[in-house]
């Protein structure tokens, strides 16, 4: 799965530029070719084989995150109303047997909880607090790919910079303090264009962490939320609480 939507981001990225210039008129295209010398080609080696990888990573990751990072992923309507059902019902079995089954997180939890039902309603909450942290924990570090890549972007970027700094004084000194225009606007394009494409990874990548993040501590709480009213049942005093635990 994480190879196709990286194959389609890479696609999308490296075919964006030809398919808007095949879109215009001559001068139209021409002047897109103009941005695309300069943006990239003028850039380096620094920009095509680092930053340009880093940027359709970010994409790749963004699409893979948007699928699986979700509210259907995390608490299906449809899987509470089955856990709910088979609860009510008392078909602790069915109910052990199905949340076993579901990959949700919200199906994990309730299997973790009702694991330890035998062990009363302490160790139930117990159980469902551990395991959220367990997956909330596994969610947070596949997003981090994200955050290291907004933070290195624009170290690299600056890389490139005194990259291109460091070939313009050497031009500037093996001319002897009058170097041609044209080398010391090709130093400047690699200092300035490699700065440029660190930013612009870095923020759209950290922007998106953000957001994520927070989703992910959304649809925790939520998850929370719906194990314990699942798990009510169980509760010293509810009136199905003792069969619950026997059955």
């Amino acid at each position: 799965m994480r190879r196709r939507v990286c194959g389609w981001a890479f696609l999308i990225v490296s075919a964006g530029l030809p398919v808007i210039a095949f879109g215009q008129d001559e001068s139209e295209s021409g002047a897109v070719m103009r941005v695309f010398d300069h943006f990239l080609v003028k850039g380096g080696a620094i920009t095509w084989f680092v930053l340009v990888p880093l940027s359709v990573a970010t994409v790749a990751l963004t699409i893979d995150y948007c699928i699986s990072i979700r509210r259907q992923t995390f608490l299906p309507i449809e899987t509470y109303q089955r856990i709910s059902e088979r609860l009510q019902n008392r078909e602790y079995g069915d109910a052990l047997t199905f949340t076993a089954e579901e990959p949700s997180m919200l199906a994990g939890v309730v299997n973790t909880g009702l694991m330890e039902s035998q062990n009363g309603y302490a160790a139930m909450e117990r159980a469902v607090e551990e395991s959220l942290e367990e997956r909330s924990a596994r969610m947070m570090r596949k997003i981090e790919y994200l955050n290291v890549i907004g933070n290195i972007s624009p170290m690299v970027g600056l890389f490139g910079t005194v990259y291109g700094m460091i070939g313009l004084f050497a031009s500037i000194r093996q001319a002897g303090g009058m170097p041609e225009p044209a080398r010391i606007a090709d130093d400047i394009s690699v200092a300035l264009v490699t700065t440029f494409w660190g930013l612009l990874v870095a923020i759209p990548a950290l922007s998106v962490f953000a957001l994520f993040r927070n989703r992910i501590d959304v649809l925790t709480a939520e998850c929370a939320m719906a194990a314990d009213h699942l798990l009510a049942s169980f509760k010293p005093g509810a009136e199905t609480g003792t069969a619950a635990r026997n059955a």
